[in-house]
């Protein structure tokens, strides 16, 4: 029964869903894994084999699925209030989670403004920071800036600030220009530099287009220590202390993109704290609510704030989403910063990241590895000779290894969730490394 239920799911969904970020002709030759319950690190299909989460279900799954905390937290709220217009209403989940992300930046960043997206938190930073000039008189300050290789989210405005061509490029026409400037990848280094050198080559950029533009720009957007979706490109903290200078200097917003990078995920609570600076915009989304439920937002400063309020309706942030603030997700935020405070997750995850990162020693000296790198909870490497189809093919044979794992090209990244025992993270590197000696060998 269980088999056929399996295969009647895999057909109706082939039938009836378009599913994201896939071509969906490839399902011909891969199958669907069609996931019928998740516990702690583990997914399950409908024949019982499991799949340990290793990508924390695109980034967002921080305390393993269905938590009893976070399920609790759920529960009582669902009998309180599922959900209240933000607009002209207020409520509990919403006032206390803001307040306490505030306390998290000392109070520099002291208003959230709250959507249901990253790419929405995305869009809003960068509608804030325009809006904002023209409001204080700058009204020509409409230019952002992003780095190359840079990844944002895939609605209009995050595109225009995205640089990855699988993305953009058939969307090119809709999208409004914006400034590209060199990546800080640590990879990049020359002979002889270190990831410092090549941070100050990468600030260096863009210093020469603020000099040359910076009464034009309203905003730099970063994804601070790690580019994700351009394949785990990492960099050095003092790059971050170099460009929140420059745009101090030259007036331009900082907004940095902490969806994927922010609530621990490299080691600090927010990634921004390894440079001890903090930015005009900072956006969060992903595991701010454990991976339960859609919530993103932005985080911004008094004087921003301060921008917008006037009795004039036209000096307001006209932007709105239906499910702005939604009490159940606040919820599950709420719960999900109380397991970070009562366990020291963060103290614990740099046990369970030295660990790992021990555990991982043989891919790290593979001879078809090169750029094994780590930051907090995140891990990546790059294939060398890469066979055609490596991250598919590495996606498809990691299941039967019980892995749910998705490259990015040739680039290779974990980034579990923050529960791991000894015993699982032992079974994700051999089991990494099996995957990864099978693909390459064709």
């Amino acid at each position: 029964m269980e088999l056929n239920k399996q295969s009647d799911w895999v057909a109706r969904s082939l039938r009836s869903v378009w599913h994201p970020c896939t071509q969906m002709q490839h399902h011909e030759t891969i199958p669907l894994i069609p996931v019928s319950r998740g516990k702690g690190a583990w997914l399950y299909d409908h024949e019982g084999r499991r799949y340990l989460d290793a990508i924390s279900s695109w980034w967002v799954n921080l305390f393993g699925h269905a938590n009893p905390r976070i399920n609790a937290a759920l529960k009582d709220q669902l009998d309180t209030l599922e959900h209240a217009m933000l607009a002209g209403f207020t409520h509990e989940p919403v006032i206390e989670l803001s307040e306490k992300l505030s306390a998290l930046t000392g109070h520099v960043l002291g208003h959230s403004f709250y959507a249901s997206d990253g790419a929405s938190a995305v869009e809003i930073a960068l509608k804030m920071s325009f809006h904002s000039w023209r409001n204080n008189g700058h009204a020509d300050k409409q230019e952002f800036v992003c780095l190359k290789g840079s990844y944002h989210g895939e609605t209009i405005g995050a595109l225009a600030v995205t640089d990855v061509a699988l993305f953009k490029d058939a969307y090119g026409p809709l999208l409004r220009a914006s400034q590209t400037v060199m990546s800080p990848d640590a990879r990049a280094a020359a002979e002889g530099e270190t990831a410092q050198d090549v941070a100050r080559r990468a600030a260096a950029d863009v210093e020469r287009l603020f000099i040359e533009r910076g009464d034009k720009i309203a905003a730099i957007i970063i994804e601070p220590l790690v580019q994700c979706a351009t394949g785990m490109a990492m960099h050095d903290p003092l790059y971050l202390q170099l460009v929140r200078a420059l745009c101090d200097q030259h007036n331009v917003h900082l907004i940095l993109d902490e969806i994927a990078v922010g609530c621990g995920r490299t080691g600090t609570f927010f990634a921004c704290e390894q440079a001890g600076v903090w930015p005009d915009f900072l956006c969060l989304s992903k595991g701010i609510s454990g991976g339960y439920l859609p919530l993103s937002l932005v985080m911004t400063r008094d004087e921003i704030y301060q921008a917008f309020y006037s009795n004039d309706v036209t000096r307001g942030f006209l932007h709105s989403h239906s499910y702005t603030g939604n009490p159940l997700a606040c919820r599950a935020a709420l719960a999900t910063l109380q397991i970070f405070e009562e366990d020291d997750i963060l103290n614990a995850n740099r046990v369970k990241a030295a660990r790992l990162t021990q555990a991982l020693q043989p891919l790290a000296q593979h001879q078809q590895v090169r750029n094994f790198r780590q930051r907090g909870m995140i891990w990546a490497f790059d294939a060398i000779d890469a066979p055609k189809d490596f991250s598919r093919r590495f996606f498809a044979t990691a299941t039967e290894h019980e892995l749910l794992m998705r490259p990015i090209g040739s680039t290779v990244y974990m980034m579990p969730p923050y529960i791991l025992s000894d015993e699982e993270i032992d079974g994700l590197a051999a089991n990494t490394l099996a995957v990864f000696n099978k693909v390459m060998a064709g």
